[in-house]
């Protein structure tokens, strides 16, 4: 790929896209607009009983997220560009635009939270976030899939990437897995007792795991 195409790659994905630059701005627009009513020290991070267990000053929390955030968002742009499989991004561009959305939304819904905590609104960080993920997990699950070969996006192990065979059916599986693993987290989300909590992360581990090994089983019959 030539310097011309990746070029009007760049600009292409960014016409279409204009709204996640505006989901990713608005809310930092909105933060410097209460600047002045914000305290000096902002929770950003909670354990997980949805305690506040770490602050920011001010300034870092209302300019670091947002930027991390269009940060995140340019590199989930360039890697088409950068991969050395990046014609393979052009079989699954649908699949990878959807990650792209929920992935900002994601983000600019946590920062926008923070803001609101922050002024003195009271919500449970922990069923939101647990809630937000369990979401994350089922719609990227109904993509998984479609996810073609590359080095960046999606259930990267040695096996996977030397075979796409492998690679297909691990996606396959992993899609299915993550769903239901969505569903369940989803349901044990609306839950704050403490041995829920433990459940929810058991689901979300067991739902990496299983298919970081059926990729080597996979990998192994073909072999075969």
């Amino acid at each position: 790929m030539n310097n011309q195409q990746q070029n009007f790659s760049f600009k292409k994905t960014f016409k279409s896209e204009w709204y996640l630059l505006l989901i990713i701005l608005i809310p930092l627009i909105f933060a410097l607009y209460i600047y002045p009513q914000l305290p000096e020290q902002i929770p950003t991070h909670w354990d997980i009983d949805g305690n506040v267990d770490d602050y920011s000053s001010k300034v870092f929390a209302v300019w670091f997220f947002p930027l991390l955030n269009l940060g995140l968002y340019f590199l989930l742009i360039a890697l088409p560009v950068i991969d050395p499989r990046r014609k393979n991004y052009a079989r699954f561009a649908g699949p990878y635009k959807i990650f792209r959305i929920v992935f900002v939304i994601f983000m600019s819904s946590l920062y926008l939270l923070t803001l609101l905590i922050s002024l003195g609104y009271s919500f449970r960080v922990d069923v939101f976030v647990k809630f937000a993920v369990s979401i994350l997990f089922i719609i990227i699950g109904n993509y998984t899939a479609k996810f073609q070969p590359n080095y960046f996006v999606g259930i990267k192990t040695p096996w996977t990437l030397a075979n796409e065979e492998v690679w297909r059916k691990t996606h396959r599986l992993g899609g299915k897995l993550w769903t239901i693993a969505g569903v369940i987290c989803l349901i044990l989300s609306f839950f704050t007792i403490r041995w829920t909590n433990y459940l929810y992360f058991a689901v979300i581990m067991v739902m990496a795991f299983i298919p970081v090994v059926a990729s080597y089983f996979y990998y192994r019959q073909l072999q075969q």
